[in-house]
């Protein structure tokens, strides 16, 4: 994990003593046949052995919801039986739906795509190579060498997704995928196995016939970035999906208002201008009430009540000045209890015309479940 962390440059966690702690990633890891699971928390509230298991339940639940909503998991593709099953992790969620889509892909039938090859062959088409022909057929006057185009499945969408079905196999270490996994590949057309990188990628071009094959990539593309084969000297394959959580908050409050959107309320995402030379500054979230600008800023982090830090409140001064903006809001995230700050002024502003405050939104309902008050409490925190 140390030399998986020193390869991303330290930005998934802190090495301490014995052990690592984790900040703002959530996700999982595998490594062989241990996964970790790093689930967010909102609260300093300390575990006991008790509810240590209903609150993994509820926050696994809450992450998948969230991871769906941004659209970085389609859960919609899976069965409501299949949601409910008792994983052992994010990763065997994410296993089931790319081999959903895949065996929906092969039923309906692969695509296949031209590509020029060279070799012998018994009929004269495509090019003849006359230097290679005068070299390989000197007594087989039967063989012509040339290069010409074969239509078949041998090309690189199918290429990736292959990749990403023995990934899913290599990690899988769950009895009830393991059958359909090989089912899949036995399934699948004989493709030559080929290296796969993120530059693969850039070069896939998607038409009208392989529009199909968007969700089953995105997915194959997280799984094969993100796999780390016998990191430098380990012994175990290791596999990490892991999100920002920051990022994944603030994107989740985005999708949430921009349902709730009116010709008085409108939502708008990472708005910027010009702040000094060759930069920008830019607020998370702009709402427009009734031609009104207010400010939005997504904080997924722990404080006291009320006590945000001094860069935060700086961030939000230059905010309201560059949106002219009267009122602006640092969002920050609570387990259960939704807490309501009043406005305040910045001293160098003019007194009501340019506030902030601090406003926390439940994340879980009564139920343990995601809130799904979330939009009508933020515009409550607006007024």
């Amino acid at each position: 994990m140390c030399r998986f962390n020193d390869k991303n440059h330290n930005k998934y966690f802190t090495v301490i003593h014995n052990g690592v702690k984790f900040g703002n990633y959530v996700g999982v890891i595998q490594i062989g046949g241990l996964a970790l699971e790093i689930l967010p928390k909102a609260d300093r509230d300390s575990i006991t052995p008790e509810n240590q298991k209903i609150k993994t339940r509820c926050w696994r639940k809450v992450l998948l919801k969230m991871l769906s909503i941004t659209r970085l998991l389609k859960v919609e593709t899976v069965s409501d039986s299949t949601l409910k099953k008792r994983h052992n992790s994010i990763l065997d969620l994410y296993f089931e739906i790319y081999l959903k889509e895949v065996e929906n892909l092969i039923h309906g039938g692969l695509i296949k795509q031209y590509r020029n090859t060279s070799n012998n062959i018994r009929t004269l088409k495509g090019q003849l190579l006359f230097a290679q022909n005068i070299r390989k057929n000197l007594i087989h006057k039967e063989q012509f060498y040339t290069n010409h185009q074969i239509y078949d499945h041998q090309h690189l969408i199918n290429q990736i997704l292959l990749k990403g079905l023995l990934i899913v196999k290599d990690l899988s270490r769950s009895p009830s995928l393991a059958d359909r996994i090989n089912r899949v590949l036995l399934s699948f057309p004989a493709i030559k196995e080929t290296a796969i990188t993120e530059q693969s990628f850039t070069r896939v071009r998607l038409n009208r016939k392989s529009i199909k094959y968007m969700e089953a990539l995105s997915i194959a593309k997280m799984l094969i970035l993100n796999y780390s084969p016998d990191i430098i000297s380990g012994s175990e394959n290791m596999l990490a999906l892991l999100f920002n959580m920051d990022a994944l908050w603030e994107k989740f409050i985005f999708k949430t208002l921009k349902k709730h959107e009116t010709e008085d309320f409108i939502v708008q995402y990472h708005q910027s201008q010009k702040f000094w030379h060759n930069r920008t500054i830019e607020p998370d979230i702009v709402i427009h009430k009734e031609g009104i600008p207010f400010v939005i800023d997504t904080k997924w982090k722990i404080i006291d009540n009320d006590k945000p830090s001094d860069a935060d409140l700086k961030q939000m001064y230059a905010y309201n000045m560059y949106w002219e903006a009267p009122r602006s809001m640092l969002l920050y995230p609570k387990a259960q209890a939704s807490v309501n700050n009043h406005f305040r002024s910045f001293h160098k502003g003019k007194t009501g015309d340019n506030l902030c405050k601090t406003g926390f939104i439940s994340v879980l309902d009564e139920t343990g479940n995601l809130n799904s008050n979330i939009a009508m409490e933020i515009k409550n925190l607006l007024n």
